[in-house]
């Protein structure tokens, strides 16, 4: 028996393929081979076509089942980790009708700023847990004002991994995590935010069926199995966010648990069973994939938007002739602090961390005479290490501490310099595991379809490939570093 994860990215859909009895990953591919496309028509916008999600999902599946060539019949389920906030709009007949706004698109933050006052802040805070912000229920309000045409065909919306459930199974449906990510839920009432429909002018007809994180949802269609090579048997059992799911996949289901990932973006996700929130909505509270009204599980969630991709960044521009192990080495021959250069890496739209401003990436301190390419690559890593740091420091006040941090050893955490830094400056012990977002999936899938009778199954061959402890005698070099680096955070948000 098997089960297949989908992690629908905004830089690539991977798919993996999971041996249910022993949870060995078996095969596992992802698409585009360089980053996927997005588009952005003015400054601070963002935005994908969904079918470049399925399109990529089709030749990524098709890899892995050529590699692993299995009996179609085997696959038991299907689970979907996928890129938050997005907004996907169809018609009647489930046609998309526009590019989704995604996660990293500023423009409807000034509509969340308005609801935000014209509710009630505190309001807001106690039912949604965050304000509006930039979130999805903004994303569709911008529609709303400035394409009326097209808001008046929506007969759905939805998040981009019920789109791809959608696709799969013909039916559209979503969840209550997946709702409280679009700030669409009401946790006090335990129904949908009516209270911020109605301030946005929305009927809650244009949400789909809720359906549980972890249940069949459906099979797939006659039509897609066909598309993809798989068979009507199978069972979409299981989706949740990108975040939420990196730490289902990290079984990170528990209050105090900390998970993090540092991808294009960058996440630290703290699990909780009492309300916490953050009064200027820096960190944000969802549905955690095991929330329930009678035993809540709620995840705080710092957001970083300029991680992974300002190392890229620098790569294509001075670096282009470098392999990132390559560039690694040199900025670790570079000293703590890369010689005073500090790098802010908010350059990926507006920072839900800085209430939604958009300062964009500011390097200061730059030398000449003394500066050369490993100062910037430290410098850049550094810089994203110590924006977690200050998001941390928001979470810490509201009650979520890290002593230990648990990650998938992937993205920026193949970096020797980044997971030092982090646990330098956090004081925070690092564990790293073999698993990733689409593995995660796949075996939530399991969970959903009943094939796994606890999570601990699940997971249990979950293993710890890395521990990085705090090294005590750099933490003074590393204060340092962060305090020069917040000195000049503080002056660009002034």
């Amino acid at each position: 028996m098997h089960l297949l994860g989908l992690d629908i990215g905004s830089s690539s859909v991977k798919v993996s393929l999971v041996e249910a009895n022993s949870g060995n990953l078996v095969a596992s591919s992802f698409y585009p081979k360089q980053e996927m496309k997005i588009t952005a028509h003015k400054a601070g916008w963002a935005e994908q076509e969904p079918e470049l999600w399925w399109e990529n999902l089709k030749l990524a599946l098709a890899e892995v089942l050529s590699t692993a060539n299995i009996d179609k019949e085997s696959i038991e389920s299907i689970g979907i980790s996928y890129q938050m906030h997005g907004l996907v709009m169809v018609d009647k007949n489930q046609e998309v009708l526009r590019p989704s706004i995604i996660w990293c698109d500023s423009r409807a933050a000034v509509y969340g700023e308005k609801a935000f006052d014209e509710i009630g802040g505190q309001r807001c805070l106690t039912n949604l847990l965050n304000s509006p912000g930039n979130f999805t229920a903004s994303k569709l309000k911008w529609v709303k004002e400035n394409e009326p045409e097209t808001f008046a065909k929506v007969d759905k919306i939805m998040l981009p991994g019920d789109y791809i459930a959608m696709k799969l199974t013909g039916e559209a449906q979503t969840t209550v995590s997946g709702l409280s990510e679009g700030i669409m839920w009401n946790f006090k009432e335990n129904d949908l935010a009516t209270m911020l429909f109605d301030n946005y002018g929305f009927s809650s007809d244009i949400i789909p069926e809720i359906v549980p994180t972890f249940a069949t949802s459906g099979q797939l269609s006659a039509k897609t199995a066909a598309e993809l090579g798989l068979s009507t048997k199978t069972k979409v059992s299981y989706r949740a966010g990108d975040q939420p799911n990196n730490a289902l996949s990290l079984n990170v289901l528990n209050p105090g648990e900390i998970a993090t990932t540092a991808g294009t973006s960058g996440v630290v996700y703290g699990v909780s069973s009492e309300i916490k929130y953050d009064p200027q909505s820096r960190v944000n509270t969802f549905a955690h994939v095991n929330h329930t009204q009678e035993d809540p599980r709620l995840g705080v969630l710092l957001c970083i938007n300029g991680t992974g991709i300002l190392n890229a960044w620098l790569k294509r521009m001075v670096a282009e002739d470098l392999s990132y192990e390559a560039m690694n080495d040199l900025a670790s021959k570079v000293a703590i602090g890369s010689d005073g250069i500090s790098i802010l890496p908010f350059g990926n739209g507006a920072e839900r961390v800085l209430q939604n401003k958009n300062i964009g990436s500011l390097f200061s301190g730059i030398n000449f005479n003394i500066h050369g390419k490993g100062h910037l690559l430290r410098a850049a890593q550094e810089g994203i290490v110590f924006s977690f740091k200050y998001g941390m420091d928001i979470m810490k006040n509201i009650g979520i501490d890290a002593s230990v941090i648990k990650a998938g050893k992937a993205n920026m955490f193949l970096s020797p310099i980044f997971r030092e830094t982090l646990a330098g400056i956090s004081g925070a012990t690092i564990e790293l595991y073999n698993t990733d977002g689409s593995v995660g999936a796949a075996r939530g899938a399991g969970v959903g379809s009943g094939y796994y009778k606890s999570f601990n199954e699940a997971f249990s061959n979950l293993k710890k490939l890395d521990v990085i402890e705090p090294n005590t005698q750099n933490v003074a070099a590393y204060q340092e570093a962060y305090e020069n680096w917040k000195a000049e955070l503080e002056k660009a948000i002034k």
